[in-house]
């Protein structure tokens, strides 16, 4: 069993046994998935790592405004790592996106908070989606949200009302980006946790 499952399930254990009350996970299984998935990405914490595009289909004759750039996450927003994660992606030169995951009721919730370089927020910015339980320690999927259809069918980005986003994390080894949407979309970045780099500057709108 992977060690990371057993750290939420024995502190919620611990808790009922204390309280005299039955296991909070007997209700609601998917709270030792979301808060193991947290604790793996959380584990790197003040470390950024390079990727690189293993998927970007289907291919078109568009400028892609990530091929041929550096990519580098930075798991830098850690104040309160087991509630959210702010997780700058660097594409280039452009320090715009931070992924914010948080914790809720039911799972996790995935925002794209997207800046301009003067730290304003971008137009189309914090869309994403709640987690599709139960989800696992290593792999959590969002479909896309009501309010992020609405913002997207505003900005007549109709495929992207139908995206789905995924994180994926092999701890120490890889953590990987996804986007899918029906149709045959699939982009997914895959960065190397085991190789650190230098830490970028901060992403746009951040005060340090």
């Amino acid at each position: 069993m992977n060690v990371l499952k057993l750290v939420p399930l024995a502190a919620a254990l611990g808790l009922a046994a204390c309280s005299g009350e039955r296991d909070p996970l007997a209700h609601d299984i998917s709270l030792a998935p979301s808060d193991a998935f947290m604790a793996a990405v959380a584990a790197h914490c003040g470390k950024a790592f390079e990727g690189r595009i293993v998927a970007n289909e289907p291919r078109t004759d568009a400028p892609d405004p990530f091929e041929g750039k550096r990519l580098v996450m930075h798991v830098r927003g850690c104040d309160d790592p087991a509630h959210e994660l702010r997780i700058p992606f660097h594409v280039g030169d452009d320090h715009s996106r931070t992924w914010v995951l948080t914790r809720t009721s039911h799972g996790l919730r995935l925002k794209h908070d997207h800046r301009h370089a003067d730290g304003s927020p971008d137009a189309i910015s914090l869309y994403g989606g709640d987690s599709k339980p139960p989800g696992t320690a290593q792999r959590q999927e969002f479909p896309v949200d009501a309010d992020s259809v609405a913002m997207f069918r505003k900005a007549d980005m109709l495929p992207s009302v139908h995206n789905t986003w995924a994180m994926e994390v092999d701890p120490d080894q890889r953590f990987i980006y996804e986007l899918t949407r029906p149709g045959g979309r699939r982009f997914q970045v895959a960065f190397d946790l085991a190789r650190p780099v230098a830490l970028p500057p901060p992403p746009w709108g951040s005060a340090r």
